[in-house]
């Protein structure tokens, strides 16, 4: 499990096919000497397993299905990418309950500036609706966020000086895509509503 709080930023080192998914190399020399090989990290919200670390790097193994449903696939040498470490027992909440599972890529849609703070409107596939609401959280990319419209489709969060500095969201632009992980709570709310109201018809036929 994450909060959504971004320790730091890595750089993509190196991208290389391995069968059907890919290998990625990230630097982070900050990070790289206290990993463990099989320990979780986010990778812009993608939880993933460091296979191998070195002093400066860290590899992670992508399978076909995490490149289906997340930006990762995209990532190309160069590219920043947010980070953070895993949950231990003890450890402050200080964002929400982040499983590192994306949902789904969604978009930037527009963005406006009012002085230091920056209003974002992300765009989402259309049966994500019912996992939205104001004042609810959403981590995109990683980033622990707190929601303040939630539109069919679309949803917008204000993103104070700090996340534009400390995370890659400062730097997206329209069109950008964007891993999205909704509340995990709201899922499960939603499942159990689901097969009430599918019991509750049986019942009435």
């Amino acid at each position: 499990m994450f909060t959504g709080l971004v320790q730091t930023m890595g750089t993509v080192r190196t991208v290389a096919g391995v069968g059907g998914g890919r290998r990625l190399r990230v630097a982070e020399p900050a990070v790289a000497p206290h990993l463990r090989h099989g320990e979780s990290v986010a990778v812009n919200g993608a939880c993933l397993t460091v296979v191998a670390h070195d002093g400066e790097t860290f590899d992670f193994d992508i399978g076909p299905e995490t490149l289906a449903k997340t930006t990762l696939g995209a990532l190309e040498p160069g590219d920043r990418v947010n980070l953070e470490r895993a949950l231990r027992m003890g450890d402050p909440l200080g964002g929400h309950l982040v499983s590192g599972h994306v949902d789904c890529v969604g978009s930037v849609l527009e963005m406006t500036a009012d002085g230091d703070w920056l209003t974002v409107w992300f765009g989402f596939p259309p049966e994500f609706d019912d996992l939205l609401v104001s004042k609810g959280s959403v981590a995109v990319d990683g980033v622990s966020l707190t929601i303040v419209d939630a539109l069919s489709e679309r949803f917008s969060v204000m993103l104070i000086p700090h996340t534009r500095d400390a995370t890659t969201l400062g730097a997206k632009g329209s069109g950008a895509p964007v891993n999205l992980e909704f509340d995990p709570i709201a899922k499960h709310v939603r499942k159990l509503f689901q097969k009430l109201a599918l019991t509750t018809g049986r019942a009435g036929t």
